[in-house]
């Protein structure tokens, strides 16, 4: 008899939300609920597919939460999978060890929370032994490697053992239980079930190792569809893992050249159509699309003039096109050849100067970095990631302010001067 479960982790529900959907209201309960419905998915799968555990890698809450009503849905649908005989087991996470409801919600006997000291439990699926291994975070902080801690794996078991890790690492990122995949590999375990890296990620090897990502994005760089593992393991002990599609809203980049757009009429068609592309190839229900404009067009002075009228037109064109949202409207546009070769034009001139004296200068940039970093220092934490992880990251990021804000005081200036004639 088969042993199957499902593997996933970094739910971090009822996650605040951290994108510019807070303008829209409809598309804010989109997605502020969107990490509830991608664990009623989940246990949607879990009874499906009748399997015999759920298997939660760390990160099933977002930090300190203090909401009753997250309580009472977790317990909720933790009982659903306790009335058709499923087991879960869970191992905290580094946010996790922040919660309040880590603590006090008292779950179903079938739900086993690992705790700060290694457990091994041994059960059986038929004639096959299985043991599970589980270690969770005593603090929100593990920076050295958690390996040495665990029990051996059980002789003549399957042994299938949960580990929240940052793995190697990654350059501007705090070191959570770091390990190597080698090692992972070396260590005797038939499946690694891990977490904490938001993106999936299967390391081949002597075994298997699964990192599953996380089942629902919360904003553009959470992109593409989201996923749990569906593992099944074998009356000979052989692991097959397939990948489940869990995610509710779907974020993605749609990138449009408009160099050789007409007008405005065809503008808003080549976007209405590029959102139809896109839609046709997204896997979740919902689309929450990144609109990011390209190329040099004459009507790169209008767009930056009028955003706000041509993010409504982008929002109008999803709606027709169905459960097609939109984020954000980017540009990377410049006022074509034909409009800037060969003019005196004064707002042009204006704009040649200061691109050439001013941006470039030592002492204006400074002056815009120390009035950056002033703003960042004033956000809350989980909003100063604007400014990059790294001088380097901060550095692009002052480049692409002073020549975005240079080309829309361009514009505005454009829009205002009176026609030649």
């Amino acid at each position: 008899m088969a042993f199957r479960f499902i593997h996933t982790a970094d739910l971090h529900l009822d996650s605040p939300l951290r994108t510019l959907s807070l303008r829209n209201p409809d598309l804010a309960e989109l997605i502020g609920d969107a990490t509830r419905q991608a664990l009623v998915a989940i246990v949607d799968l879990c009874l499906e597919e009748r399997v015999d555990a759920l298997v939660i890698a760390g990160d099933l809450y977002d930090g300190d939460q203090t909401s009753m009503k997250t309580a009472r849905f977790l317990a909720s649908q933790m009982q659903r999978l306790s009335e058709a005989g499923i087991s879960v087991y869970k191992i905290r996470g580094n946010h996790d060890a922040l919660s309040r409801i880590t603590q006090e919600l008292v779950l179903p006997p079938t739900v086993k929370v690992f705790g700060a000291r290694a457990e091994t439990i041994e059960i059986r699926a038929g004639a096959l032994p299985v043991a599970i291994h589980g270690l969770s975070f005593a603090k929100p902080q593990a920076p050295e490697s958690l390996l040495a801690k665990f029990r051996a794996p059980v002789a003549d078991s399957v042994n299938i053992a949960l580990l929240h890790t940052s793995l190697a690492g990654a350059p501007g990122h705090d070191p959570y239980a770091p390990c190597s995949v080698a090692e992972l590999h070396a260590a005797g375990m038939d499946y690694w079930a891990l977490g904490h890296i938001h993106q999936r990620q299967a390391h081949a090897g002597a075994r298997t190792v699964i990192m599953p990502g996380m089942p629902q994005g919360r904003d553009i760089n959470e992109a593409g569809p989201k996923t749990v593992s569906l593992v099944t393991v074998g009356d000979d002990r052989r692991i097959s893992v397939e990948e489940r599609l869990t995610s509710i809203a779907e974020f993605a980049r749609v990138t449009l050249d408009i160099s050789d757009a007409a007008d405005w009429r065809d503008l808003v068609h080549r976007i209405g159509r590029a959102l139809e592309e896109k839609r046709a190839r997204t896997r979740s229900p919902h689309l929450v699309a990144r609109l990011k404009l390209t190329g040099a067009s004459d009507l790169a002075f209008q767009i930056r003039r009028d955003l706000d009228l041509l993010k409504a037109e982008a929002e109008q064109r999803g709606e027709a096109v169905g459960r097609t949202w939109i984020d954000k409207v980017e540009l990377d546009l410049a006022g074509s050849a034909a409009v800037r070769a060969g003019t005196a034009d004064p707002v042009f001139e204006l704009a040649a100067l200061m691109q050439a004296e001013i941006v470039t200068g030592h002492g204006f940039r400074e002056d815009v970095r120390e009035m950056v970093l002033e703003l960042r220092d004033y956000l809350p934490t989980e909003a100063r990631r604007f400014t990059g992880n790294s001088e380097e990251e901060l550095d692009a990021f002052l480049d692409w302010l002073m020549k975005e804000s240079g080309e829309d005081i361009v514009a505005r200036l454009k829009a205002a001067a009176p026609e030649a004639g």
